[in-house]
């Protein structure tokens, strides 16, 4: 055991090692009898494949390079796959990230596109594809740009013919709902064909503020009608919805301040935990009813566990396992349900329960380790005070090497990580980008400030018109516990954040002086610019909830905007910001540097070419670690080896 100081310990979790090992595999189904899902891949640009495991076990891509399958519908996405076998034969749909178009696909063949090319805006985007192999078409949500601005912007259900007709007219596409709503979800067809389910939402509410489930007949041309709202509202999140074998009606909802199963309107497992979530992509699966009646459930406080729900008895019996977290996305096939776990231990796992003999085994993308899984940090479960006693959730990483420990007399200094959204929450997995961090002697703290989701509709309310004072508060009450308890070094606090989490980075930058220093990716950074059109339509009313109504409270956004109190930041940062996002566009970060010249604050601005809002490219993200480390090293005095020196130009 070597006794060297924290931030120097050699560690061999490089950058490099982390970025291969960024994203998970998404969006699992099965195509006959094979289980199939997204993956990505990040040596190759960041695109995802479509991977495929067959009846022996073996894996393979379907899809070689350049095919990129992931969705822009609402800029965050949503299911962009759907398969089955007919006769023999393998049949897929899929959109390509590229052009959106929707393509038909039978492996040894090569894609053909079944839908046009539109010059407008942003084009025509699909989502949730259901094939309908008797009418001979697919079924999809449809996004569809009129004009050039970010709100210039349709949503419908349609119907796209296999055939290939609509791949170069537009009028080939038949729409099978109208416009009256903003977004819409895939729908779900009940067993015996004759009705349709999806949910529905307006400006300015997001979809777990209020949601409509909506039910329409379908008759026998394939055309809806009859449609109405038979369960959710303003209050009222419905996150999910699907049918039970015999053709009773299923749907997540909080209406009773938590996300609860319920079906034909009564629950089935009232419990003070969530068995859904924030709708952030479409296709989001938290349940998934079998053919015998039971349901697969994703549910918990906080961190997720995959279980088996009895829907006549409201008992769940949770399957066993090491995983702690589930990711929203399950398929059933027979008496088989596929999910994608993860622990702190294991990164994100496709994982087959049986629920005949009640067996979880890990069936694709096993998790392998890359170095001695003794350099993994162990995570405390932690709940501190807040202002006015409030509980704020967090996860707490020490430093941890095994064969390194700082001198008996030194503090380690600690990175508080504000997750994205803000309606979000950090998992319970093996990250290793934390990794990166406490391998080296940097402790890491996770928070799920107040707005965060996973407890309930209350805790997600406290954010409600306090973006930028709530979430700034609870990190920092995290940030200071830590230090006052003597876990973490008082003047070596760090801050970092992306998206969400890199507003709050600034906010707190600029309204406190608990950090030495931040990293701050892919922020918002000016509110009344991002409330007036400078983001996409999916967000661009999310202020009203977050902040309040711009017209009625102007003075607010000026308030608690970073770019308009730069002059205050005193503490040194790292911007990162990916040229092509259109949800935080690099005009942000620019007017905030602009009003941070000349004051002598040392700092350094990243700009990535071909990345939008997240990195996925190896090179963006091994750049973003070596420069976000560096930035720590420089402030708090580390000599971690090996790693690149960021110049930060005052």
């Amino acid at each position: 055991m070597r006794t060297l100081a924290y931030g120097s310990w050699p560690s061999p979790i490089d950058a490099t090692l982390a970025a291969a090992h960024d994203g998970h595999p998404e969006w699992v189904g099965f195509v006959g009898d094979e289980t199939w899902w997204t993956e990505p891949r990040p040596e190759e640009g960041g695109r995802r494949t479509l991977v495929r495991c067959r009846a022996d076990g073996t894996e393979e891509s379907v899809l070689p390079a350049p095919w990129n399958v992931r969705s822009r519908v609402i800029e965050y996405g949503g299911l962009p796959w759907a398969g089955t076998v007919v006769d023999g034969r393998t049949l897929v749909v899929f959109t390509h990230f590229a052009d959106q178009r929707l393509y038909w696909y039978e492996p040894g063949g090569r894609p053909r596109p079944l839908t046009p090319v539109s010059e407008v805006g942003g084009g025509l985007r699909w989502a949730e594809p259901l094939l309908d192999l008797e009418r001979g078409e697919v079924w999809c949500v449809l996004e569809e740009f009129t004009g050039e601005g970010p709100g210039d912007v349709r949503r419908v259900l349609a119907a796209v013919p296999l055939d290939g007709s609509a791949a170069t007219d537009r009028d080939a596409v038949r729409e099978i709902t109208d416009a009256r709503h903003r977004f819409v979800t895939g729908p779900r067809i009940s067993p015996d064909g004759r009705r349709a389910a999806w949910l529905a939402w307006d400006h300015p509410r997001m979809p777990w503020d209020g949601t409509e489930l909506v039910l329409a007949d379908v008759s026998a041309d394939g055309r809806l009608h009859g449609a109405r709202t038979v369960a959710g509202g303003p209050e009222e999140s419905v996150a999910q919805v699907d049918w039970s074998a015999d053709g009773r009606l299923l749907y997540a909802s909080d209406r009773s301040g938590w996300w609860n199963l319920y079906r034909d309107g009564r629950p089935l497992c009232p419990r003070e935990e969530e068995f859904g979530g924030p709708l952030w992509k479409l296709g989001h699966r938290w349940f998934a009813p079998l053919d015998n009646g039971l349901i697969a459930v994703v549910h918990g406080r906080g961190a997720t566990v995959l279980g088996i729900l009895d829907p006549e008895t409201g008992e769940v019996v949770d399957a066993a396992g090491p995983w702690t977290e589930f990711a929203p996305t399950l398929a059933a096939h027979g008496e088989r349900v596929v999910a994608v776990g993860a622990s702190p231990r294991t990164a994100h796992e496709i994982v087959q329960l049986d629920t005949r003999t009640g067996r979880a085994r890990v069936t694709g993308a096993r998790h392998t380790d890359p170095v001695d899984p003794a350099h993994y940090p162990e995570p405390q479960i932690r709940v501190f005070t807040g202002p006015a006693g409030r509980e704020v959730h967090a996860r707490v990483y020490p430093p941890h090497h095994p064969g390194c420990v700082a001198p008996g007399d030194e503090l380690p200094p600690y990175v508080v990580w504000a997750h994205g959204g803000p309606t979000g929450r950090a998992p319970l997995v093996l990250d290793l980008s934390i990794a990166y961090f406490t391998s080296r002697g940097i402790g890491v703290a996770e928070v799920d400030y107040g707005g965060s989701t996973g407890y309930g509709r209350e805790y997600r309310n406290r954010l409600r018109e306090q973006w930028g004072v709530v979430d700034v508060e609870d990190c920092a009450a995290v940030a200071l516990a830590l230090a006052a308890e003597g876990t973490a070094d008082r003047a070596r606090l760090a801050i970092r954040g992306g998206s969400a989490g890199g507003w709050t980075t600034a906010a707190s930058l600029t309204t406190t002086d608990v950090y030495a220093c931040g990293t701050i990716s892919y922020p918002v950074l000016d509110l009344t610019a991002w409330a007036s059109g400078e983001t996409h339509d999916f967000e661009s009313r999310y202020l009203e909830s977050l902040v309040g109504p711009l017209a009625e409270v102007p003075a607010r956004y000026a308030q608690r905007s970073p770019a308009a109190h730069a002059d205050r930041i005193t503490a040194p940062f790292v911007l990162l910001q990916g040229l092509d996002d259109v949800i935080c566009p690099p005009a942000q970060c620019e007017r905030f540097l602009a009003r941070v010249k000349g004051r002598q604050v040392p700092h350094a601005y990243l700009a990535f070419e071909g990345e939008g809002h997240g990195f996925r490219r190896a090179g963006t993200l091994v750049r973003a670690l070596e420069a976000e480390l560096s930035l720590y090293a420089q402030v708090f005095g580390l000599t971690p080896p090996g790693v690149p020196t960021l110049e930060l130009a005052p």
